[in-house]
């Protein structure tokens, strides 16, 4: 069977940088480093890159939706296209579905769509479940109506009906109930993260919380008596904090000073994106609420941030001009770090035997090209 290699481009594999490499795959890498090290192999598809840059493909574990469509909406088919889209358009190799506070018949269909898309489409591995186990004081843009106290029986019942995709799961960790309901998510590798939350620091000192959804936003906000959740999670080393890297849910200045107290070992990107994003502006939807999508902005009626219209491509160039972090660094936020903590041992570094996840990009950081599992996809 031939290979394809990719020649002379400087290569960020995730845990070296390779000045002027090259990479032999087919579904998986089978060689990567220097040029002069290269040995051809009769069948080689050899392709000379000189003047571009490969980095691994994106990891994003929190993104609802994209290019119409959204995770809750529980279409088979429509995921498959949106978690592809974000593929071709963004870079983005592995995906984590990302639901919303809804009614519980409303997020077990969409546990069941989600499983059937990741049936068809191996990008999708996995599921974030954004509450409803979250506090009405930080809803955000979640409908209050349907908040609810943790409760391991609709978990359990949720991640049986995705096929055990449940990887990632947002809470508040003040309620009462939060103690069982940690033990079963860490027993069944659900990984706990706060958010939309109210948790004072005494309260997450005793959670088993280990990562922080869209740090900042929707949370108890650091402050000089009480650090709250965003200082908790930039005080602890054990957390993983994600960033929404847009420039309006963070203001570039506090996203650097998050940079400079986690990190780029401790920092994940994510796009938090709606179905609004690679639209037209105008008017949206989100968990059954309007919204409005206006110079890159998606809120509700009322002003809230709803979600993104982020793709993780500009993600990964604006942490780099808003925080002065290296290429390297972004490449750690971008897909390292999401596969370590999530244990996706196949993706985030481009080594002999992973999956051949990787971006193309040229002097500008533009997308040139992606390619998932060695298939080679263009923007569209």
């Amino acid at each position: 069977m031939s290979a394809k290699v990719l020649k002379h481009a400087k290569i960020y594999t995730g845990d070296q940088v390779i000045e002027d490499g090259y990479i032999r795959f087919d579904k998986q890498v089978l060689a990567v480093g220097p040029v002069f090290e290269y040995k051809a192999e009769a069948d080689d598809e050899i392709q000379n890159v000189q003047g571009t840059t490969i980095i691994p493909g994106f990891i994003d574990v929190h993104a609802h939706g994209g290019y119409g469509y959204d995770a809750m909406d529980g279409d088979p088919d429509q995921i498959d296209t949106m978690a592809t889209k974000m593929m071709r358009n963004e870079g983005v190799t592995t995906l984590f579905a990302t639901t919303m506070t809804q009614s519980n018949d409303n997020i077990a269909h969409a546990m069941k769509g989600v499983k059937a898309a990741a049936a068809k489409n191996p990008i999708i591995k996995g599921v974030h479940l954004e509450g409803p186990f979250i506090s009405p004081v930080y809803k955000g843009a979640q409908p209050e109506q349907y908040i609810k106290d943790p409760n391991v029986k609709l978990l359990g019942e949720w991640n049986e009906l995705s096929g055990g995709l449940v990887k990632l799961i947002t809470y508040a960790p003040e309620d009462p109930g939060s103690a069982a309901f940690e033990n079963y998510c860490i027993a069944n590798g659900i990984v706990p993260s706060v958010g939309h939350s109210n948790a004072t620091r005494e309260q997450l000192l005793n959670s088993k919380a280990t990562h922080v959804t869209h740090l900042y936003n929707a949370q108890r906000e650091f402050k000089h008596r009480q650090p709250g959740v965003t200082g908790h999670a930039m005080l602890e080393d054990n957390m993983h904090a994600e960033l929404i890297c847009d420039g309006f849910h963070i203001v570039p200045d506090m996203i650097r000073l998050a940079f400079d107290q986690k990190g780029a070992d401790r920092i994940e990107l994510v796009t938090d994106s709606m179905r609004s994003k690679g639209m037209p502006e105008g008017e949206s939807e989100l968990g059954g609420q309007k919204v409005f999508v206006k110079d890159k902005q998606a809120r509700l009626a009322d002003g809230t941030l709803a979600g993104s219209v982020l793709q993780f491509i500009d993600a990964f160039k604006n942490i780099q001009s808003f925080t002065g972090c290296s290429m390297y660094e972004a490449v750690l936020m971008s897909s390292v770090n999401q596969a370590e903590e999530f244990h996706l041992d196949h993706k985030g570094i481009l080594e002999v035997g992973r999956d051949a996840d990787m971006n193309l990009i040229d002097q500008d950081m533009n997308l040139k090209a992606t390619y998932s599992y060695g298939n080679e996809n263009h923007p569209e």
